[in-house]
């Protein structure tokens, strides 16, 4: 029993030594395995550190490159959108450009198509009074009697004294240009007001009663710028016992200036009447432009023949006229009298008596710088000299003429004193008529012009 424990123990001490054994043998490697670890754990601490920093830098790398590409995307889509409004601009300014070269060669069409000049020579009709006034009037005129007549320029009944006229320009004395504001009438209460002003004025014109004669210019029959009011039927309903006959000298289709205050349509003449009857009343064509575009927009002028019958053969031969205003140059003014002076001495050389009046748009009797402006002298007024009459044939001054003048500008308001005047209506007579004139002050109430009236009396032929 020793025995086998003996060997028991023994052999467990063996066994046991050689674990121990082993161990001891097992241990250095072991050691050399953390030794090992220990050794590459650094390493792996850098490997992974430079791993990360690099992961970084990718990262960073990665945004700045992504942050490049959308400034550069935003860049782009900046410029694009900058080009796409450029480009929309242009086209807008082409597509604006196309439609007013459209429009402008629509208009000017519509112009063309509404645009005509009246023969020359031109058999105007007759009006008679009404039928239960008819065989009131003489049937013709008489030598040795005393007979009077007017002229009045009713400027479309648009003029009051505070009016101005887009076309009308005009410098003060100190050198500040002015210009006209107003295309067509202030108000249709206004043109009714004036219109019936001016009436008034000539049924008291002579010693408070109705002249014999009456001329009439810028009388609208159907015009926007008046809105429509018949001038004309107005006076020929106040003067019912008057024959009349009226020339057409502005008719126009509608233009379209000044933009802000459109003109419009017109429809207006020149306008005679009388107590006595008519043997026939004709349209003169006047010389006008015939240029582009200022034809469309000039007045077709004219002036008017009207005869009576005197006792003998001879005739008493009443003229009515409104020459051009606006005519830079003074080319068709100049036309114009020569046309109108060679009338009146083929009608003085027949033994005819010749009395031509209405707004001869120059200055008559030396009236160019007579009366007290705070202006210059526009440029739409030329003086009518003695010298430019023909023989025979002599300008009527009015007794009055260095008091009252019959025209103002209207470039501004009228103000006695400030706004230029001069005296552009009025008459020119034959010698074989005894005539006296005179400027019928009404401040400019209801026209931008004054009537005249003349008084006279035909020569009897010795």
């Amino acid at each position: 029993m020793k025995d086998q424990t003996y060997n028991r123990n023994d052999s467990d001490t063996h066994v046991g030594a050689s674990e121990e054994d082993n161990s001891l043998e097992q241990q250095p490697e072991a050691s050399t395995e953390q030794a090992m670890q220990e050794i590459s754990m650094p390493h792996a601490e850098s490997s992974a550190h430079i791993t990360s920093t690099s992961l970084l830098h990718k990262s960073v790398f990665k945004n700045l490159a992504e942050q490049t590409k959308e400034k550069t995307h935003h860049k782009n889509y900046k410029h694009h959108k900058a080009f796409s409004i450029v480009k929309a601009v242009v086209y807008l300014v082409i597509l604006v450009v196309v439609l007013a070269v459209l429009a402008f060669i629509g208009y000017a069409a519509y112009l063309e198509s509404h645009y005509s000049r009246i023969a020359d020579n031109k058999m105007l009709k007759i009006e008679s009074p009404r039928t239960d006034l008819q065989g009131d009037q003489p049937q013709q005129v008489s030598y040795d009697t005393t007979y009077t007549l007017t002229t009045y320029n009713v400027g479309f009944g648009a003029y009051t004294p505070d009016y101005t006229f887009f076309m009308d320009k005009g410098v003060m004395k100190d050198g500040t240009p002015k210009q006209g504001a107003h295309g067509k009438a202030v108000s249709l209460e206004s043109v009714e007001a004036a219109t019936q002003g001016s009436i008034a004025t000539i049924a008291q014109a002579a010693n408070g009663s109705a002249p014999d004669f009456m001329f009439f210019q810028e009388i609208d029959t159907d015009s926007d710028r008046s809105y429509h009011v018949n001038q004309v039927k107005a006076v020929k309903d106040t003067f019912s016992t008057y024959e009349s006959s009226f020339a057409s000298n502005f008719h126009s289709g509608f233009l379209a200036y000044p933009l802000h205050d459109m003109h419009g349509k017109v429809n207006s003449g020149i306008l005679t009447l009388s107590r006595v009857n008519m043997i026939n009343s004709i349209r003169r064509s006047y010389p006008v432009t015939t240029d582009f575009p200022d034809k469309y927009f000039d007045l077709d002028r004219c002036f008017q023949i009207t005869r009576y019958t005197l006792p003998d053969k001879h005739s008493l031969v009443l003229i009515n006229s409104h020459m051009s205003a606006y005519d830079k140059g003074g080319k068709y003014r100049a036309a114009q009298l020569k046309m109108l002076t060679d009338t009146l001495v083929s009608e003085y050389a027949k033994g005819n008596y010749v009395i031509a009046g209405g707004d001869w748009n120059h200055a008559l009797c030396d009236s160019l710088e007579l009366y007290p402006s705070e202006q210059g002298i526009p440029d739409w007024v030329k003086p009518l000299n003695a010298s430019d009459l023909p023989q025979g044939f002599t300008c009527v001054a009015a007794d009055n003429l260095s008091e009252v003048p019959t025209c103002r500008g209207d470039d501004i308001a009228y103000e006695k004193g400030v706004t230029y005047t001069t005296t552009v209506d009025g008459f020119i007579v034959s010698n074989n008529v005894e005539a006296q004139a005179h400027n019928i002050d009404t401040g400019f109430a209801t026209s931008d012009h004054n009537p005249v009236l003349l008084t006279f009396k035909l020569k009897a032929a010795a």
